[in-house]
């Protein structure tokens, strides 16, 4: 079959989404190893708003994957079976997750593979058209957030996608379903989505961002009825990637302070999976979803002690034509704090954990996440460490319960 190359058309252009030509500082983030132009001596021009050479930046903040076979998805009874979910939170020391610009010809190259994560992503996207966003004809895949929606209310977001797909059409309605063309033939479908705020947009020195890659495999095959009869079957192999980071030029460990306080405030972004019904009503299946909002970063550089607050917006979640069973329902609001301390020896910047996650349903219901493991981790940007990014992951340890939750923030200091 015709190999059919699936690509997303709009503009990246200003931090509102205006018309314009594009530019590095309204339209594509600028790229670095994370400290030239910004401090560190070496008189080049680069800056992070306005990207006059390519760079590659390390991102500090999470990934995860879940990899599962539903055998006739949509119809009644269908479960997600055979299932691996894997995730892992990278330190600002350790990250591998890398985000590259080259200004020259506006040509992204982003690699999210962390094999403790199980994720594989690796994407250049150098044709205009994959250049997307919502309201038109064609749109990011499904499972994006629209970030820019009233739920969410950010400014200043791009998206860019590519990927292929291969002997399948998509079935009617607002799950993750698919038909072969030929049923002769497998089907597939792999694509990426890269997202990110633009620079500048609230901060000047690093900025968030996230991705997702949705693989699907679909085979018909025969199979046989206890009656000797034989049945034609679909099997739909689906593997899902997130993640959720932020990136841009660090600080220089001597001009980052050692008195005074710091309120830092920006965005917060994080990719979810919830499912605390497996004891209760014996069900496993298990679905994606993301939360947006806001993170409020307090900072004593005296103490060296930092206390982190995080407000989001689920989203709503990733159905794939099995039970649709869930607890975290959309528009739902999450909250979580913790605190640790700056260690700018042992980690590049400062670490710490949470002590306590919930959210709160439509309605008023309230889940308290029963933490099992957390870890915060982040670094100081801009010349004197006027902003900050970072990650962190938050893992439920209820038993029988698939809950964790891991994602990102940025804040520049108000004081």
């Amino acid at each position: 079959m015709r190999l059919l190359i699936l690509l997303a058309s709009t503009t990246m252009l200003a931090a509102c989404g205006g018309a314009g030509p594009q530019s590095a500082g309204s339209g594509a983030p600028p790229t670095g190893s994370g400290g030239g132009g910004v401090g560190d001596g070496s008189g080049e021009t680069h800056t992070f708003v306005n990207p006059t050479e390519q760079r590659t930046y390390k991102a500090v903040g999470s990934t995860h994957s879940y990899q599962y076979q539903v055998i006739e998805a949509g119809r009644p009874g269908a479960s997600q079976g055979a299932q691996l979910y894997r995730g892992d939170a990278k330190t600002v020391r350790n990250s591998n997750l890398s985000v590259d610009y080259n200004p020259r010809d506006a040509i992204f190259n982003v690699s999210f593979s962390n094999g403790l994560a199980g994720t594989s992503a690796t994407s250049r996207f150098q044709d205009p058209l994959h250049r997307t966003d919502f309201g038109g004809a064609l749109e990011p895949q499904f499972g994006t957030p629209d970030l820019e929606s009233a739920a969410f209310g950010f400014e200043g977001i791009n998206y860019l996608e590519a990927g292929s797909s291969n002997n399948l059409t998509r079935r009617p309605g607002g799950e993750f379903i698919f038909d072969l063309i030929d049923t002769g033939a497998p089907g597939s479908r792999d694509v990426t989505t890269f997202f990110y705020q633009t620079p500048g947009t609230e901060t000047q020195h690093v900025t968030f961002a996230g991705y997702l890659r949705n693989t699907a495999g679909v085979v018909q095959s025969e199979i046989d009825n206890a009656d000797g009869s034989t049945s034609t079957i679909l099997t739909q192999t689906n593997t899902f990637e997130r993640g959720a980071f932020a990136y841009g030029e660090l600080t220089a460990t001597d001009a980052i302070p050692t008195t005074g306080t710091g309120s830092f405030e920006g965005a917060m972004l994080a990719s979810m999976v919830f499912n605390n019904l497996p004891d209760a009503i014996g069900n496993t299946d298990t679905y994606f979803q993301w939360i947006a909002g806001r993170a409020t970063t307090a900072i004593d550089f005296g103490a060296n002690t930092f206390s982190l607050s995080l407000d989001g917006n689920v989203s709503a979640p990733l159905f794939d034509g099995t039970s649709r069973a869930h607890s975290v329902f959309e528009n739902a609001q999450f909250r979580a704090n913790g605190a640790g301390q700056i260690d700018l020896v042992a980690a590049g910047g400062f670490l710490g954990q949470f002590n306590e996650a919930w959210v709160v349903n439509p309605g008023g219901g309230r889940l308290d996440i029963n933490i099992a493991g957390s870890s915060i981790d982040g670094a100081f940007y801009g010349p004197n460490g006027e902003e900050i990014g970072g990650g962190y992951r938050i893992v439920g340890g209820t038993p029988d319960e698939r809950i964790d939750i891991l994602g990102t923030f940025v804040g520049r200091n108000g004081n």
